[in-house]
């Protein structure tokens, strides 16, 4: 089985909270705040330790939120090689209304990451042994563009690791330029983005897919559908995922789940129909809960072995 690591560019501190209404102006009575970790690569890495896996989550750390959120990763024991940076680790918002059950997130920016310590997470990186799989998601941090992630996908994959991409607009599309990438999940409207049209034919989705793999620039796409769940292209097939019908409490986190158990099952060799399956349910899996908190095993398992026999 391939070793995974992730890479976290702008990492977070997540607190969520729940109150009964939310208006303007007045004080809003909340619940006792609970802290997670936060950024994509980190809660890839978290749900593949629920998962029962092991991932090492690598990102930087900056002061008393940087130094909260590397407890709170101990706490889970999620493996972790942080670089610590000037800027402190930016600190995020999810508020539950419990009356309407709608949700709130506010979303700060990273904070911003200088050269010196690009370079640190960069060299971490480039110590991992070839072949392991690593997974860059989430967003860019001020201090970085796009050019700067293009040169560290190249530099990865020429020290001969498997790269996978979970991001957005610009930055999923300069990593895509670079080729050979094992596996994205871009949803349908980042995939209509980087094709530059409108997928709103029922092939449309499939032959944007297809192109991307046709055309070297990646292994795997699997597009995100939303409550149709998920459809999966490599060379040789396509497959489609539907999940069961849930009652979604937050869609926080579902994103994460479904590239973690994904990368999981991509590190044991598995086929892309059981690899995108198991990805469907750990994301469905997420969604049950409120807040911030991704998949469990048990949920996950449970939605995977009924997808198994649909």
């Amino acid at each position: 089985m391939a070793t995974i690591y992730t890479l976290t560019l702008a990492p977070s501190l997540d607190s969520a909270t729940q109150t009964s209404h939310i208006y303007p102006e007045g004080k809003l009575r909340c619940t006792a705040p609970v802290f997670e970790p936060g950024g994509g690569g980190i809660n890839v890495a978290r749900a593949i330790t629920y998962l029962g896996g092991t991932a090492t989550a690598i990102f930087p750390a900056g002061g008393a939120t940087g130094e909260h959120l590397k407890a709170l990763l101990i706490d889970e024991q999620v493996p972790t090689q942080s670089v610590s940076t000037q800027d402190w680790t930016r600190q995020n918002l999810h508020v539950h209304v419990e009356t309407s059950g709608e949700q709130y997130r506010f979303v700060m920016p990273g904070a911003t990451l200088g050269a010196g310590e690009f370079q640190q997470l960069e060299e971490k990186v480039l110590a991992i042994d070839s072949g392991a799989l690593l997974v860059i998601s989430g967003s860019l941090p001020p201090g970085i563009d796009v050019a700067k992630l293009s040169q560290l996908v190249q530099a990865a994959q020429q020290k001969g690791l498997r790269c996978i991409i979970d991001s957005s607009g610009d930055a999923l599309a300069a990593a895509l330029k670079t080729g050979n990438i094992e596996l994205v999940k871009p949803n349908q409207k980042e995939l209509s983005a980087l094709v530059g049209s409108e997928l709103t034919q029922p092939g449309d989705v499939q032959k944007a897919a297809q192109d991307i793999v046709n055309q070297g620039m990646a292994h795997r796409v699997v597009v995100s559908l939303g409550p149709q769940g998920a459809l999966a292209v490599d060379a040789k097939q396509c497959v489609q995922v539907v999940p069961p019908p849930i009652k979604s409490q937050s869609t926080v986190g579902a994103g994460d789940s479904v590239v973690g158990a994904m990368t999981l099952k991509l590190a044991e060799g598995a086929s892309l129909e059981e690899m995108v399956r198991f990805g469907v349910a750990a994301g469905s899996a997420a969604t049950i809960n409120q807040g911030t908190r991704l998949c469990s095993r048990e949920d996950t398992d449970k939605i995977y072995h009924y997808l198994c026999q649909a």
